[in-house]
């Protein structure tokens, strides 16, 4: 189905973001943006998935032409800090530690853009993890190998369907993008 008649771009290497646009009807080509997913360290972790998300639609802002592109970026928070992508197995199974137990929140920040228009939002879902067990969290790292997702874990995944007790907000926000307001902003574009 085609809910708009510009060519639309999806900026992210994101397998489950690509998946969810194509669910929600979009047809879209995908690019990725080549900028550091870095941040001013001073900055309220409750900013850092827009700014990112801002961040990586300044990179396609020069070259848009009659396309509308969406960018995106998840940050995973647990207790004011952001719990990044890992670089390794160890990092990994840090998180998922920390993350057994408790709840944190995740935000997805989006931004859309054209030539003549900008829009940027975030959403955030609370996500409240069952007590762990070493056994579970090394299983699911070795297994599903998590280095390129914020907070070392898939909602879909393993570890999402054995950990996740309680989600206040979003399902597909957890899952890296708040689909239902792409979706709104999208269909109003023209």
């Amino acid at each position: 189905m085609i809910l708009h008649k510009r060519p639309l771009i999806l900026a992210s290497s994101s397998p489950r973001r690509q998946y969810l646009m194509k669910e929600a009807g979009f047809e879209f080509t995908v690019e990725k943006p080549g900028v550091e997913e870095d941040f001013p360290a001073t900055l309220p972790v409750e900013q850092v998935a827009r700014y990112l998300a801002e961040k990586k639609g300044e990179f396609f802002r020069p070259n848009i032409r009659e396309e509308i592109v969406v960018t995106a970026d998840t940050v995973v928070i647990l207790e004011n800090t952001i719990l990044n992508k890992p670089t390794d197995r160890q990092e990994a199974i840090a998180m998922l530690s920390r993350l057994s137990g408790n709840t944190h929140r995740v935000m997805t920040g989006v931004c859309i853009l054209s030539k003549e228009r900008e829009e940027s939002f975030d959403d955030t879902t609370s996500v409240t993890f069952k007590n762990l067990t070493l056994a579970e969290i090394e299983y699911y790292v070795d297994h599903y190998q998590p280095f390129d997702k914020a907070g070392a874990y898939g909602a879909q995944d393993f570890i999402g369907m054995i950990a996740i007790e309680k989600i206040v907000g979003s399902y597909f926000n957890v899952m890296g993008l708040p689909i239902h307001r792409v979706y709104q902003h999208l269909v109003s574009w023209e």
